[in-house]
Parts: structure tokens; sequence; C-alpha cells
């Protein structure tokens, strides 16, 4: 049978997680050199400001390239061949400083927690009566290692997704409006015209399949946030047997029970995420194989007509994919938003432990200074936390 699941977080034990994560998590966002760290985030709006700028110019050349193969100049095919060549160029280079700026956010936002988080579980000996308080104390190593670089990692990528999905998404609904234009359409003797019918076509289409992905993965975060925390459950286990074992002590069996406990429980939390995971491909895979097609089967009626160019098709085809790609931000990220919920949490509940381990107000001093070393037993720092952009 599959380890017991703990009781579910109500909405307000979330709530109070959340909030005391967040109040250690801003300290690299409100230090004395938070204006490094905001620094980085106007780079990082930039640089996507300059992606949707490149994005923009291969889909007009897209439409251009087309067009001349359409006329069979070959000149004109030649020449866009080579303007082919500098756009690549910018889309990489932009990409690989996008990629550089990020991570750099995302490091030197986990040194700065990291520090913060260390330097409070050293003070006044936290550390040593962090266990006999109460629950959220279990492998406090890995959940200051790994925990919080996921969530300091998730958020950068989420948000730098979602600011790059809405300008995709308004800035491409421009290009559908303005080349795929209105479509006539007769029904019962009447002639219909549907104004900007690509947009339409694109947020009809994008709501359905991002409603049956709601649906379908309804589940799947709290079946990652259950995997995650059986997982740690076997860690907790197999860390308790491991310090309390040695080489003349036998391990008890209660503790040799939780370990296969514990093993049993992680292996069925996977299984229940393989099934969801399979449920999610299902509609993820046909969406991926059905939106080019239907992007080029609602612009191909203009097309036969002769009142839109192979150009223009192509170009209004991959904008309806791109806008349809945009608005599927949720859908996407469901799994990592459970995986960051999950982490975040758990870094919480230890800094709930810590809180509880000592004085109040060992947080405001946590033993480190900016260059990430241990201060003088005599100094005090105004807010405690280390140099936000050390890393």
């Amino acid at each position: 049978m599959p380890m017991s699941a703990p009781p579910a977080e109500t909405w307000a034990e979330r709530k109070i997680l959340a909030a005391r994560f967040w109040r250690t998590a801003l300290c690299f966002w409100r230090g004395r050199r938070a204006w490094w760290a905001w620094s980085l985030c106007a780079a990082l709006l930039v640089l996507v400001l300059a992606q949707l700028g490149v994005q923009i110019l291969l889909n007009f050349w897209n439409g251009a390239f087309f067009d001349a193969l359409e006329r069979r100049d070959a000149e004109a095919v030649v020449f866009q061949a080579k303007v082919f060549v500098p756009l690549v160029a910018m889309s990489v280079t932009l990409s690989a400083l996008a990629v550089y700026t990020r991570m750099t956010t995302q490091r030197m936002w986990r040194a700065a927690v990291t520090r913060h988080v260390v330097g409070y579980w050293l003070s006044d000996n936290r550390f040593q009566r962090i266990g006999h308080v109460n629950s959220g104390s279990e492998n406090p190593e890995y959940r200051i290692s790994e925990d919080i670089r996921l969530a300091t990692d998730a958020p950068v990528d989420l948000v730098m997704a979602m600011v790059a999905s809405v300008l995709t998404a308004l800035t491409f609904f421009g290009v559908l409006w303005s080349v795929g234009g209105s479509l006539d359409v007769k029904l019962f003797g009447t002639t219909w015209t549907i104004p900007a019918y690509l947009v339409i076509a694109v947020i009809i289409y994008s709501t359905l399949f991002t409603s049956v992905m709601v649906v379908v993965g309804r589940k799947l975060p709290r079946v990652i946030e259950q995997k995650n925390q059986a997982e740690a459950r076997f860690r907790a286990a197999a860390d308790l047997l491991r310090g309390q074992s040695g080489p003349d002590l036998e391990a008890d069996p209660c503790e040799r029970r939780a370990i296969w406990t514990g093993i049993i429980g992680a292996l069925y939390r996977w299984r229940e995420l393989a099934w969801q995971l399979t449920q999610t491909t299902l509609v993820q895979q046909s969406n991926v194989l059905l939106a080019p097609v239907v992007g080029w089967l609602l612009c191909v009626p203009k097309y036969l007509y002769g009142t839109m160019t192979l150009g223009e098709l192509t170009q209004a085809a991959a904008a309806f994919v791109t806008v349809q790609a945009a608005f599927n931000w949720l859908v996407d990220n469901y799994n990592r938003l459970a995986d960051w919920r999950s982490s975040a949490h758990r870094v919480a509940t230890l800094l709930i432990a810590i809180d509880a381990a000592g004085p109040p107000g060992g947080e405001m001093d946590n033993g480190f200074n900016e260059a990430g070393g241990e201060k003088d037993t005599g100094g005090s720092e105004g807010n405690g936390a280390p140099a936000n952009g050390a890393g």
C-alpha cells in the first residue's frame, strides 16, 4: 500500500506559507543592492522586446520569400536568402544573451536567499535545536540547496515566459488582422462578412484547447506536489536512519519500515504522475499537430480565390501558430508552477521551523556580511541580509 498522504493544505495555510517564503525571498529585490536586481530585469525586458522585433521581421521575411517563390523571381529569392542570414544571426545572439542574463538573475537571487537562510539557520545555534521544535525541519540541507534553487529559478522563467507570451499575442494579433483581413461567407443566399476572421478563429481555437487542457490536467499540480512530498518523506526517512545508526547500532525496525514505506509511496506517486502526463500529452501533441494545419486551412479559401498571395498565406499561418502558442502559457507551465509551489512551501516550512527554534528577530541579524562571510560577533547589519547581488 502507498504511503498515506499528509492532510491537504488549506487555503489559509497556503497563504501563510506563501507570505513566509516571499518575506525572505524578496531580500534580493529590496536590499541595498536591489538596483542590480532591477537592472537585470530591465535588461531581460529589453531582450524580450528585441527578440519579439526579430520574430516580426522573420514573419514578414516569410511572406516576402514565398511571394518571390510564387512569382518565380530568382533574383528576389536570392535577395531574401541573403536577408535571412543577419536575421538568424540576430535571433541567435539575442537568445544567447537572454539565456545568460536570465541565468545570472537566477544565480544571484539564489545566492542572496541561500546566504540569508543559512545565516538565519546558524544564528543562535538554531540548527542544533531545529529538529526538536516542529515539523518542516526534515532535510534542511536539501531544502537550502535544492528547494531554494527551484523556488528562485522558476519565478524568473515563468515571468519572462508570461511577458513574452502577452507581448507576442498582442503583436501578432495585428499581423493576423492586417494580413488576414475579412472573410466573405455565403450562407443561405446571403453573403456574410467576418471581420478579422483569423483573430476570431485563433481566440476560439486557443480557448477550446486551453479549456480541454485545463480539464484534463486539473489534477496535475496536486499530483506533482504529492510526488514531491513523497520523495521528501523518503529522503527524510533515509536521513533519519543514517543519523541514528552506527557501526555498533542496529537500525530500529520502525525506521526500516519507514524506508520501505517511503520507497513504495514515492513509486506510487510516480505512477500517478505518469498517468496524468499521459493524458495531458494526448492533448498537447494533438494541438502541436493540428494548430499549423488549422492555420493553413483558414487561409486557403482566400488564397484559392486569389485575394491572398502565397507569401501572405504562409505569413498568416505562421502568425496563427505563434499566437496560439502564446495563449498556451498556463498550460505549458503547469508542471513548473506545481514544482515551484512545492519547493516554495518547503522553504517556507523550514523558515517557520527556524523561527520557532530561537529568539524572535534572529532573521534580522543572520551572521553574514556583504562579502558572504561571517560577521564579527560585535557587529550588526541593518537588515541582516547579505549582499543581494553576491554570486
